[in-house]
């Protein structure tokens, strides 16, 4: 599969956002660049303006744009010494910062800085007046870009701290999109706004699913009524098939003794994005950032065999990331998350079979919840990086054994580099929803470091001790970004068997109570979520009902009540010929116990 970085799209991006740039110099004299990187569906450049961006000034900035790329200009190549480079961004000092980073040595494992390199190789490009520091690809020359396939106007002009750091400089953040054809950029901006009718944050409110509250703090969802039931069925669903699957219940606390997360490299390796220790009678704890650590304790709890093995324990376990407070989005970037956990601890010989087992679970669970169009990723790490623990012996064992999985499964997938856990590679599972949007969702991941940090052992057949291999895996990942993805794919309008009402009863007149009562009850019987709806006229009652998104619309008129049926309505407002109670109640359940989407499948044979 060919990288977004190699693609044409993204050389596209890359060159519109030098033309951005140039624009927005020419409107605002004197203004000072930072960097302008092409991201997923478009591109953004960052700029310290000496006023506020207005409609006109991207009205205008648009239009010269289009200018540019109509002159047909090359995008000129060039190598530079860094006192060249110094001299051309002269009067740019977010430029000479950057040129500074390239050209200085770093520091040495004792944190000394290292000799500067002034003999490193730097490259610009210019494209009519403007030249930027840049390692490209762009494109040969700007006319080969459609002037009717970009726009800078799909967002407002937002603030962006220089380097994501908040003690430095607010920059304003210039957002643009750009595509092959003026039919792709249509559709595109037509899907962008369809993402907007389908944010889960409007329609989490809308929905009654959860909420947040300053006084409780930033990125910490507070799960209503509704919404708890969801999160309840979810978990259900997940628990019942990994009991079923041989995997074991474990509960373990939020916080634990800072020692702990540096043995295990979390705190060293992330302590940015964590909060910070508490101090606890003289002793540091944390709040937690990951399970494993935990699950480590409890296996190294009591001598292990080869026969104990392959050992899955799980846990919905909450853990406390310190995401920064621009990062935070709805459910889909918070700070107190939940994540489906399990670690599996096998022998070398079992690894195979038990992580071939793990992806099957991962395609049932998607399978179930009807998200088919997915992809997998294996990430291995950046050689060049100094992130990652173990050693390189451990990292092409685990590299190795899950491509040889994937390979015995026939599932396609991609390699990509610098997409490890620090601790071991792994295989993502990439879902692309009804807006053709990717989001990460499952992961299997092999670690060998983690066991060897912790000197985990288990006997063998031969009565000697030996390290086990482990396996982390999350098929939702975050509960919480779990369910604002299914919000925002399934618009709300939730299958029959994961939505948190499935059955309204509206009742035409108080002159029906009684049997409308009698039918709720007998629906709760069957084992269906049912809620009666009493206020206001039937208008009111269907409109409240459909505006939950409710399946089932559930009508009982003096009609209903003589002939024994029920009038049902769906939540798209398609009306249904009155029927027995029993055939409803038949339908119903076929649909739950399948999980079908479709709210009325065809009976005949059923």
């Amino acid at each position: 599969m060919e990288r977004y970085e190699d693609s044409q799209l993204y050389k596209i991006r890359h060159s519109m956002a030098h033309i951005l740039a140039q624009a927005m110099l020419e409107r605002f004299p004197g203004a000072r660049i930072a960097i302008g990187p092409p991201i997923e569906d478009g591109f953004y450049y960052d700029f310290e303006l000496p006023r506020a961006v207005h409609e006109a000034d991207l009205k205008w900035v648009t239009e010269r744009m289009k200018e540019i790329i109509k002159g047909d200009y090359p995008f000129i190549r060039r190598v530079v010494s860094p006192e060249e480079a110094r001299e051309l961004f002269k009067d740019q000092p977010y430029k000479l910062e950057l040129i500074e980073g390239l050209v200085s040595g770093g520091v040495d494992e004792n944190g000394n800085p290292l000799p500067t390199n002034e003999d490193v190789v730097l490259t610009t490009y210019r494209q009519d007046t403007f030249e930027d520091l840049c390692r490209g690809p762009h494109v040969e020359r700007t006319g080969e870009l459609n002037p009717e396939a970009f726009s800078i106007t799909f967002k407002e002009p937002a603030g962006a701290y220089w380097r994501g750091d908040e003690k430095n400089q607010m920059l304003t953040r210039i957002y643009g999109t750009a595509w092959r054809t003026p039919e792709e950029l249509e559709e595109y901006l037509h899907l962008l706004e369809e993402a907007k009718q389908r944010d889960h944050r409007r329609l989490g409110t809308e929905l009654e699913l959860f909420t947040f509250s300053p006084m409780v703090g930033k990125g910490l969802p507070l799960w209503k009524p509704r919404g708890a039931i969801l999160r309840d069925i979810l978990q259900r669903f997940l628990q019942d098939e990994q009991l079923a699957r041989g995997y074991l219940p474990v509960v373990t606390p939020h916080i634990g003794k800072l020692d702990l997360y540096i043995t295990s490299g979390h705190y060293p390796y992330y302590a940015e994005s964590q909060f910070d220790p508490i101090d606890v009678e003289g002793e540091q704890y944390l709040l937690k950032p990951m399970n494993c650590p935990h699950h480590i304790q409890i296996y190294k709890d009591q001598p292990r065999s080869h026969r104990d093995l392959p050992l899955r324990l799980m846990e919905f376990g909450t853990v406390y990331r310190y995401e920064q407070s621009g990062e935070l989005n709805g459910l889909t970037r918070v700070r107190g998350f939940t994540v489906d956990d399990a670690h599996i601890f096998v022998t070398p010989e079992q690894l195979l079979d038990e992580f071939i087992a793990v992806v099957e679970l991962i395609q049932f669970v998607f399978n179930s919840l009807g998200l088919h169009d997915f992809r997998a990723r294996v990430g291995v790490r950046d050689p060049e990086s100094d992130k990652y623990i173990g050693d390189d012996e451990m990292w092409e064992k685990a590299a190795s054994a899950i491509i040889e999985a994937c390979e015995h499964m026939g599932l396609q997938y991609h390699v990509a580099k610098g997409e490890a856990a620090f601790y071991g590679p792994k295989l993502d599972f990439i879902f692309r929803d009804v807006l053709k949007r990717e989001w990460q969702l499952g992961t299997v991941q092999v670690d060998y470091s983690l066991p060897e940090r912790f000197q985990m052992e288990y006997i063998g057949s031969d009565n000697k001790p030996h390290r086990p291999v482990m396996i982390h895996r999350a098929p939702f990942g975050s509960l919480e970004r779990f369910i604002g993805i299914l919000i925002e794919h399934y618009n709300g309008a939730f299958p029959l068997w994961l939505s948190p009402t499935q059955i309204a009863i509206l009742p035409v007149s108080n002159k029906v109570q009684t049997e409308a009562e009698a039918l709720e009850a007998r629906l709760k019987a069957e084992g269906f979520r049912v809620e009666m709806f009493n206020k206001g006229q039937l208008g009111r009652k269907i409109r409240d009902a459909r505006a939950l998104k409710i399946p089932y619309l559930a009508i009982i008129g003096p009609k209903d009540v003589e002939n024994g049926t029920v009038s049902i309505r769906l939540r798209d407002d398609t009306e249904l010929e009155p029927m027995p109670v029993e055939d409803f109640i038949k339908m119903a359940k076929y649909v739950a116990q399948n999980r079908l989407g479709d709210l009325v499948p065809d009976m005949s044979n059923v």
